[in-house]
């Protein structure tokens, strides 16, 4: 009996070890990875840099119990490194307190974002893609990522209106096989059958 005790003190003793030895380690990433000047941020700021420290936190508790391979540990801690660098990047630009909501994908991520996703190579800096995403730029974390900002529903509603007010004919006003000249692309030149009950 007195073996049993002093084993689950013992155990007892070690847990508490590594509890604060884990939460010193938190404490020293997120020192080490915020900036000096963060009184400068705002509330908004500082709450969207509280929750990737908080997203990174979930990664290394998956890690450290082995329910995530060392390669997906990588790719997430780069990608929340890659999400808070533009985020401060974008503060420092504009002076806003005010965080988009922010992609970050890899090359071979494209896909999860777009239908058909886009050559990386074509991208250029504040590009709307698909009436949903503004190309930020290529961060490089450990590999590259695309950080996209994805468009709020009132800028969408927006660009799909003024799309809707430019009239988008074929270039140079020549009429393809079944295209009335003047017509928009994508409508038709006859009218829908009507279902002639039998």
């Amino acid at each position: 009996m007195r073996r049993s005790t002093g084993l689950a003190r013992f155990l007892f003793a070690i847990s508490i070890l590594l509890a604060l030895s884990s939460v010193a380690l938190s404490q020293r990433y997120v020192s080490s990875t915020s900036d000096d000047d963060s009184a400068d941020f705002g509330p908004v700021m500082r709450a969207y840099l509280g929750y990737l420290g908080n997203e990174q936190e979930v990664v290394d508790d998956r890690n450290s119990r082995r329910e995530i391979t060392s390669a997906y540990y990588r790719r997430n801690s780069n990608r929340i490194r890659a999400l808070r660098m533009m985020a401060v990047k974008l503060f420092r630009q504009t002076g806003n307190d005010y965080v988009p909501e922010l992609e970050a994908v890899t090359f071979d991520e494209l896909g999860t974002l777009f239908e058909r996703p886009p050559r990386p190579s074509t991208f250029r800096a504040n590009e709307i893609l698909d009436n949903k995403f503004r190309y930020l730029g290529l961060v490089q974390s450990g590999e590259a990522f695309y950080l996209f900002a994805r468009l709020d529903p009132y800028e969408q509603a927006e660009l799909i209106q003024q799309q809707a007010k430019q009239p988008s004919t074929l270039s140079g006003g020549a009429a393809g096989p079944g295209v009335a000249k003047g017509q928009r692309i994508g409508e038709t030149t006859t009218r829908p059958r009507r279902a002639v009950p039998k």
